[in-house]
């Protein structure tokens, strides 16, 4: 198997996550943050290319507004931060929409994209299932992400099952899953994270529900 050639890009670590209603959950902040710093620390370290990504609704908006606080990005990123990263601001869920995302990483040669920040339930997620499309493998690090409650007029889950159920969800198809530990040997070592697949998934859920029956 080759060595990947990876990229991370840090996905809207920003301060309105850290409190009021999009307030990560689950892994709480508290917990994700530190790994987050260490995925970017891990990447410095081996010379990967750095995205950080930050989300704009507008100004008035009443999060991410451009001239607010909350847009900015927590200091633990923000400290972190290099000239030599690629800065981006986005309007949609994926890091891809209307941005120039795809052409900084076929301009550094990137096959693999490695996603950390928040939230899982939207960007995470949207992002994802777009490098499909493109051609780009994805790896998320579960414990470097993160997830809040939701309730609509389709149902409810809490925070931890969201983001539990997304990770199984990702590995399944779309992603590689690691926590930051194996994902930082891994770069290290210069080999690719394993991943799961639908049929493999599929076959093991089944197994497991026909013994919980």
């Amino acid at each position: 198997m080759t060595s990947p050639r990876r990229a991370l890009i840090v996905i809207d670590v920003q301060q309105d996550y850290f409190g009021g209603p999009l307030e990560i959950q689950y892994p709480p902040h508290t917990d994700s943050l530190p790994r987050i710093a260490q995925a970017v620390d891990a990447a410095t370290a081996a010379g990967l290319p750095v995205a950080v990504v930050q989300h704009a609704m507008g100004e008035g908006a009443p999060v991410f507004d451009p001239t607010r606080p909350g847009f900015a990005l927590h200091p633990e990123v923000e400290s972190r931060r290099t000239p030599a990263w690629e800065s981006v601001v986005k309007e949609h869920g994926s890091v891809f929409a209307g941005t120039d995302v795809l052409a900084w990483l076929r301009q550094h040669d990137v096959d693999t994209i490695t996603l950390i920040g928040y939230m899982t339930n939207n960007c995470v997620l949207a992002s994802s299932v777009e490098a499909e499309g493109l051609g780009i493998a994805v790896e998320v690090l579960a414990d470097a992400t993160g997830a809040v409650h939701l309730a609509n007029d389709a149902g409810s889950a809490d925070a931890e099952t969201v983001h539990r159920t997304l990770m199984t969800l990702l590995h399944s198809n779309w992603a590689a899953v690691a926590d930051t530990s194996t994902w930082s040997a891994a770069v290290q070592a210069g080999r690719a994270l394993p991943q799961g697949d639908l049929g493999s998934s599929a076959g093991a859920g089944a197994q497991r529900a026909a013994r919980v029956a």
